[in-house]
């Protein structure tokens, strides 16, 4: 007798559940500057040891971040988190603003 194919389970079929997507990265920095419309430019420090000589070494960087209400102002500390690009140079918006 030969043997007859069996359909699979439906246990063993993929799922076809909501697609989730990879945590975005989220940074807390200063204001530097607000002057432009809708528009904030943050500046982050990262403490990191050298490579060669493991002294603790800031390393700073400055994101263009979006900033719908235009609330934050100079000085202010705030959270940024990653999105899709917005212009030329905005990747980054405003989530929060921590301190005035």
């Amino acid at each position: 007798m030969p043997e007859q194919d069996q359909p699979l389970p439906s246990t063993a079929l993929p799922q076809a559940g909501p697609v989730t997507r990879g945590s975005r990265k989220t940074r807390t920095g200063e204001v530097i500057s607000s002057s432009m419309n809708k528009t904030i430019v943050v500046r982050t420090v990262t403490r990191v040891p050298h490579p060669k000589f493991g002294k603790i070494v800031k390393q700073m960087k400055r994101f263009y971040v979006h900033d719908e209400q235009n609330q934050a102002k100079t000085g202010d500390t705030v959270r940024i988190m990653e999105t899709r690009p917005l212009s030329k140079l905005k990747r980054w918006r405003l989530v929060e603003v921590v301190q005035k």
